[in-house]
């Protein structure tokens, strides 16, 4: 369990798979900029049987409240840079119940499992991307200590049209 001031990062279980399962098609929890089309229920069920959820590859984790109240999750998956071990960084993602946005706990979420990846794995990067209009989670990031680099022109097909991503790093030491 990773502790912050207001939220915690954890392990996915059994126990939190309905609450994901009851959300995984509904676009107010994951909002207009993580819709990427219709889910299969069942999927994250299968992948925490399967590996926990959680592997050098990619993994996911859930963020509650202190009071264990489930505020929604992040996510990383391993980014390459070239052939070698070294050129590896993680790409983070996040999705809040929107009855939690807006109250810092995305940017404290992000910081955690930022920390969490350098104090894990052997990288230099930790890196997220955002749609150019999203701009609540451009602050966050930025609140969260990550760099804007660049935008992304035309990288991700989302909702019937392609749109420009705004790439964000971390580096270990920052």
């Amino acid at each position: 369990m990773i502790r912050g001031k207001t939220i915690l990062l954890r392990p996915f279980t059994q126990a939190d798979i309905p609450f994901f399962d009851e959300r995984i098609n509904d676009f107010s929890f994951h909002g207009e900029f993580n819709n990427f089309g219709l889910r299969s229920p069942g999927r994250m069920g299968n992948a925490l049987a399967e590996n926990g959820l959680l592997s050098k590859h990619h993994g996911s984790l859930v963020i509650t409240a202190l009071d264990g109240q489930i505020i929604g999750d992040v996510s990383y998956h391993q980014q390459s840079y070239g052939p070698n071990e070294g050129s590896l960084a993680y790409n983070i993602g996040i999705a809040i119940s929107a009855e939690h946005r807006g109250k810092g706990y995305g940017t404290e979420a992000q910081q955690l499992l930022a920390e969490y990846l350098f104090s894990t794995y052997p990288v230099m990067r930790v890196e997220a991307t955002t749609d150019i209009e999203n701009i609540a989670e451009q602050r966050s990031l930025e609140k969260a200590s990550f760099t804007r680099e660049g935008v992304l022109r035309r990288a991700q097909w989302r909702g019937g049209n392609w749109h420009d991503m705004v790439l964000y790093s971390k580096l270990r030491g920052e």
